[in-house]
């Protein structure tokens, strides 16, 4: 216990060591933060030098390591600072250092250049020291790690090829699972869409009705009337008659009803020709119809739809009250 007193007293008294040069009134002091760190620790070893301005003085240059065990990890700028008194300064500059042994470690000296004119001479700081103590370490336990593992997050990157491999399987599961209920139906494995389950005249019809309900040329809107008008009567031929009114030109459409006989008479022809015929003109030409052909052209293609419209064949009404044994008889 005295022997520490007596080293503490010893650190103390070194801590602030100085040497002053009376020629010149030049002082010099090294000094230490602490006497005494843990292994690894750092130290901060300060430089004064207080001097005349008109003197030149040096700094020693300190090696990476001194003392032996002792490191120098980095070093400050020389800094200096104008005293009180006229014509002096302060020079000062820090060292950290360190030290990875544990035990007494001594601070040399460092000596300092001065130069007045022709005159050299040298200042000298004191010795230092400074204590460096171990880690303590528990023998008792076993050796632990750090830090604790623990589980980084899941990034995106890392999961896409999952996701994509199950998007994958379930495409594949599908396709069988579709394959073997087309191939149990017996039916086309891509078939056209079914035509719609209304008539065709029935669909058209319901079109025209809307179209003069709108009253769309009364309200200057010829160009959409004829438009609409005509885009019905397209679609009732392609859905009618399988032609694809809705791709060709006008003179293509009345070709192919002027090649078969059979689809229309000549009257309806000429409805279709009307109707069509001027739906070009209002839409290509800008040409601007009557009124009474805008009610024409609604009128042809009412009748043309009525006209060429598929019949439906009703099967006749059996006679209240009889049963299909009786009309067996009947017949017989």
């Amino acid at each position: 216990m005295k022997l520490r007193l007596i080293h503490i007293v010893f650190f103390v008294l070194l801590s602030g060591a100085t040497h002053t040069t009376s020629a010149q009134q030049v002082t010099v002091k090294a000094s230490i933060d602490s006497t005494h760190i843990l292994i690894g620790d750092q130290l901060k070893l300060l430089f004064e030098i207080e001097k005349p301005k008109d003197l030149d003085i040096q700094f020693p240059l300190v090696p990476d390591t001194f003392s032996s065990n002792v490191e120098v990890v980095n070093r400050s700028k020389i800094d200096t600072t104008e005293l009180d008194d006229k014509g002096r300064e302060k020079l000062t500059q820090s060292l950290f250092i360190t030290s990875f042994d544990s035990g007494m470690h001594q601070i040399p000296p460092f000596y300092f250049k001065l130069k007045d004119g022709t005159r050299l001479d040298s200042a000298a700081t004191r010795a230092l020291a400074f204590q460096v103590y171990g880690m303590k370490i528990d023998t008792t336990k076993g050796p632990a790690d750090i830090k604790t593992v623990y589980s980084a997050p899941v990034t995106l990157k890392e999961v896409t090829p999952y996701i994509l491999g199950i998007i994958l399987i379930a495409a594949i599961l599908f396709f069988i699972f579709y394959y073997i209920k087309w191939k149990k139906k017996n039916v086309p494995l891509f078939a056209k869409p079914e035509k719609p389950a209304e008539p065709a005249h029935i669909i058209a019809l319901r079109e025209l009705d809307r179209i003069k309900t709108q009253k769309l040329w009364q309200q200057e809107k010829i160009k959409q009337y004829y438009s609409e008008v005509s885009d019905t009567i397209r679609t009732y031929i392609q859905n009618r008659f399988d032609i694809p009114a809705m791709e060709q030109t006008s003179a293509e459409t009345l070709g192919t009803f002027k090649q078969k006989r059979d689809l229309a008479d000549s009257n309806s022809i000429d409805q279709l020709q009307h109707i069509l015929s001027l739906a070009d003109l209002v839409k290509f030409a800008k040409y601007t119809p009557l009124p009474d052909d805008n009610n024409l052209t609604l009128m042809n293609a009412y009748f043309f739809v009525n006209q060429t419209k598929k019949e439906e064949v009703t099967a006749p009404e059996k006679p209240a009250g009889k049963t299909e044994e009786e009309e067996e008889v009947v017949v017989q």
